[in-house]
């Protein structure tokens, strides 16, 4: 099944101009047709589902292509399950590091709320 480069944006909720930015970052290689235009495969499809994804967990554009250039270098899979599993523990990190972060935010904001009810409690009962 083939797919146009406005099937693939409806289907992913993307512009066309972020379809070809990628296609410009070599992580799509659409054929084309014999007017020109763009026609992406079911590779292709799968590809942006995956630039999507890693997207979505934080890797940069750069990682992606990565990952996704290694498969085609070693068909087996495993050098780009090795980089994949790499960067994931790398954003796992970074994540484990936000949380804690915000954990602390956390705390000191009730700290600081809390502090602020005895104040508001004592200046009721002044009066």
């Amino acid at each position: 099944m083939n797919y146009s480069i406005s099937d693939l944006a409806e289907e992913f909720k993307l512009t066309t101009r972020t379809i070809r930015y990628y296609e410009e970052l070599d992580l799509l290689t659409p054929a084309r047709d014999d007017g020109g235009r763009r026609v992406y495969s079911r590779k292709e499809y799968a590809r942006l589902k995956l630039i999507l994804r890693g997207k979505r967990f934080g890797f940069s554009l750069d990682e992606i292509k990565e990952m996704i250039h290694l498969f085609d270098r070693d068909r087996s899979g495993r050098a780009q399950l090795e980089r994949t599993i790499e960067y994931g523990n790398q954003r796992i990190e970074e994540v484990s590091g936000r949380i804690r972060e915000l954990e602390n935010m956390k705390h000191d904001l009730e700290k600081l709320r809390d502090d602020f009810v005895k104040r508001l409690e004592q200046l009721g009962s002044d009066e």
